[in-house]
Order: C-alpha cells, then sequence, then structure tokens
C-alpha cells in the first residue's frame, strides 16, 4: 500500500516503523512526530465520523394539518456533509410540529432547516469540542420544549376563538376554560342562552367579569357574570365572589331594597341594602382586610343607590364574616357565591337607579321580623341570601351595631 505521504522524505527514526507497514517509500524526509501511526488513523476516522454526526443533526419546525390539533415530536434527519451514513445510527433530536395557524406562526416564525457547510468541520479538534457542543445541543431542547407549550395554547386560544364565532349544535357555543372547585382546571362547553327578552341594560352588565374561587375563597380565575349565574354552569362547580351590604342609619333603622323587574336574578324580590360582585381588575382583588370588596360595594352603593362616593369610603364600610350558598332563581338563573358581609352605619343621600331598584325602605327590627313574616306566608318575595342572614346572624348582629368588633372573623367560611 501506498501512502499519500510517498511524496514526502521521513527521517531515520521513523524509516524502521515506514517499512515495517509498507506505506512510505524509504526516500521520504519528514519529522519523525509527523508520521502518521495506524492508531492515529483509526482516531482521525473515528473523529471525522463525530464530526459527521454532530453537524448532521439540526432542529427544524415543520407544520401539519389543522386537524392535529396539538404539538407532537418527531424526527427530521439532514445530511449536509453527505457522508453517506445511515441516519438512523445518529444521535436522534426532537422538532415540533405545530398546526399552521397564525398564532403559532407568531410564537416561531419561519422556522427552517439550517444545514453547515460541507467543510465546516474539517479543521475542527473533536475531543475539545464535542462536550460543550454536545452541551449546547442538548440545551437546545428548552427553547424547543418553550415553543411547544406556547403553540400549544396558542392552538387551544384559536379552537376555542373559531369555535366562539360558529356555535355548535344544540346551542351549545365554543369551548371555554372553566375553572371549577378544588382548583381543577378543564375545557368545558358554555350553554348558549337567548337575552333578546331581557332588559338591555342588565344584560350588558352580563359581561362583567366575577372573581372565580374555590371553596376556600382562593381566586382560582375570572368568567362573565353571565356564566357565572347559569344553573348549567353552577351545578358543574363554578363558584364566584359576592358581597352584601347592610347599611344603617344613626336611627339603627336598616336600609333595606326591592330589586327591579328588570333584574335577571330574583327580579322583584326584598332584599338588604346593596348585594352584588366584586370584579376581576387589580383595585377590586386586593385581599388584604377585604379592602378590594369593600371597593367594591362603595362602587355599587352609589350606581344602585346613588349614594355619593365621599360619603361610603372604603374605611367606613366593615367587614364581619363570610357565608357560602347557593340558590336558584329559576330554571337558568341561579346564584354559588361565597357573600363578604359588610356594616355601614351611617346617614346617607339616596337617588336610587329605576333599573336596579323598584323600591326602598328603612326597617326597625319589629317592622323587618314583619317583613320576613310575609315572605314565609307568600304575601312577597325576599332574597334566598337575605333570608339566610336575617334567620342566622342580623337580628344579633344587630343588637351589637356599636361592638361589631367582636364577629370579624377572616377566617371563617358558614357554610349554608
Amino acid at each position: 500500500m501506498t501512502s499519500r505521504l510517498s511524496s514526502v522524505s521521513i527521517g531515520p527514526a521513523a524509516r524502521a516503523l515506514s517499512d515495517r507497514e509498507g506505506s512510505v517509500p524509504r526516500n521520504a524526509s519528514l519529522e519523525a512526530s509527523d508520521v502518521w501511526h495506524p492508531s492515529q488513523r483509526l482516531g482521525l476516522a473515528r473523529q471525522k465520523r463525530k464530526r459527521d454526526w454532530l453537524a448532521a443533526d439540526v432542529v427544524s419546525a415543520t407544520a401539519q394539518s389543522r386537524d392535529a390539533a396539538l404539538p407532537e415530536l418527531a424526527v427530521r434527519r439532514v445530511d449536509p456533509l453527505g457522508s453517506g451514513r445511515n441516519p438512523s445510527s445518529r444521535l436522534r433530536f426532537p422538532v415540533l410540529r405545530a398546526s399552521p395557524i397564525a398564532t403559532v406562526r407568531e410564537v416561531a416564525p419561519q422556522a427552517t432547516e439550517v444545514a453547515p457547510p460541507r467543510d465546516a468541520w474539517r479543521d475542527c479538534d473533536v475531543r475539545r469540542v464535542r462536550a460543550p457542543i454536545g452541551r449546547a445541543m442538548w440545551c437546545g431542547l428548552a427553547p424547543a420544549r418553550a415553543i411547544g407549550c406556547a403553540a400549544r395554547w396558542a392552538v387551544r386560544a384559536a379552537d376555542r376563538a373559531q369555535s366562539g364565532r360558529a356555535p355548535g349544535p344544540a346551542g351549545v357555543c365554543g369551548r371555554r376554560p372553566m375553572s371549577v372547585l378544588g382548583q381543577i382546571r378543564h375545557f368545558v362547553m358554555m350553554p348558549e342562552i337567548n337575552t333578546d327578552h331581557l332588559d338591555k341594560q342588565q344584560v350588558q352588565l352580563l359581561a362583567e367579569m366575577c372573581i372565580l374561587i374555590d371553596e376556600n375563597d382562593n381566586k382560582i380565575g375570572a368568567e362573565t357574570k353571565k356564566n357565572c349565574h347559569l344553573n348549567e354552569n353552577i351545578e358543574k362547580g363554578l363558584l364566584h365572589r359576592a358581597f352584601s351590604v347592610f347599611l344603617f342609619n344613626t336611627e339603627n333603622k336598616l336600609l333595606l331594597q326591592q330589586r327591579s323587574d328588570a333584574k335577571i336574578t330574583f327580579p322583584g324580590c326584598f332584599t338588604n341594602t346593596c348585594c352584588s360582585h366584586p370584579l376581576s381588575n387589580p383595585g377590586e382583588l386586593e385581599e388584604n382586610e377585604a379592602l378590594g370588596v369593600r371597593r367594591a360595594a362603595q362602587r355599587r352603593l352609589k350606581a344602585e343607590l346613588g349614594i355619593p362616593l365621599e360619603e361610603v369610603p372604603p374605611e367606613e364600610i366593615n367587614y364581619l364574616t363570610r357565608i357560602h350558598y347557593k340558590a336558584q332563581s329559576d330554571g337558568i338563573w341561579g346564584e354559588h357565591e361565597i357573600d363578604y358581609i359588610l356594616f355601614v352605619r351611617k346617614n346617607v343621600t339616596l337617588n336610587p337607579d329605576p333599573n336596579e331598584i323598584k323600591s326602598f325602605c328603612y326597617v326597625s327590627k319589629e317592622e323587618l321580623k314583619e317583613l320576613l313574616k310575609k315572605a314565609a306566608n307568600g304575601e312577597i318575595k325576599i332574597t334566598p341570601w337575605f333570608q339566610i342572614i336575617a334567620e342566622t346572624f342580623l337580628f344579633k348582629w344587630w343588637d351589637n351595631l356599636n361592638h361589631l368588633n367582636q364577629f370579624v372573623d377572616h377566617e371563617k367560611i358558614h357554610r349554608m
């Protein structure tokens, strides 16, 4: 066998080795330190194969049909060095496949295969670079997984948006995320309800975002007022945060209201001063000392009863405790709330909104007891939460308006 180094000469120290191998002619003249031993040739061949393997695997993002719905892992092989070796023996590296929709393109725009130049690795000492290159390739899995996660949520968001535009059969609209008790989250089908016959002003309020909570009053999400008050969703566990205000004047009389006939839930019913929900916004999500709920109460006292904001600052709205109850208004609408009980003792200016309130009055303890008797006889209607509070707690609190601090409890939730 004639070596590719036959055109050069070697020194005497290497001539004997060359003669024994029969690979280098005697007239070669090259330093002994530059001679390639057979073991060195084998090592260089192995290095070349490793260079080929490292250069052969690249990550690519490809797309599959819309029906795939979620990204999946696949393996794509390229041979940029043209080595002709079996690609199945190379280091495998996952690539993303995602549905080719706009949201996914925004997450991973124009991902393409990148092949290094054919001779990019020729002068590389693989023993020095293979470890950092290997670490870099494996670290590449982290952004790939991140892109996969983002793409997966983008696909689901697109599914929800598209389904919302095109309602399915049997009056069912698109999938929407719902949080249920115990912070178990899954996709459910929100029912489509015809609201054409309802009061337009009240229908607009159905778009407000209420605070979804678990049974321990921990925030787990947000949902529209409409979806929070549908019996179908309530039976699946949807629970939201609410409050009930009891306002007393300086004569210790309680302000009651009769809900407007335009109200969607419990229309025409007598109830306490004000009942509503804190909204899912930073100001009303503040949980320290129930500050967010007290801010929401100030807002609704103005909206329903026309009480100026400066007359009922949050600092003068006192939190007592919470109750958890569930009640149906009719076959479609209902309530499932953890209700914050708030007390105010002050003379205020009233200018009620007729779309919210049909009538209002101040009552004494004896007058309220008479009203409860009429409700028991079916002569009038009262809201279920007001009935629960009046029969269980109200008169005890009423007797201690000057000493309400003894009833303040931020830990317990009364299950009714």
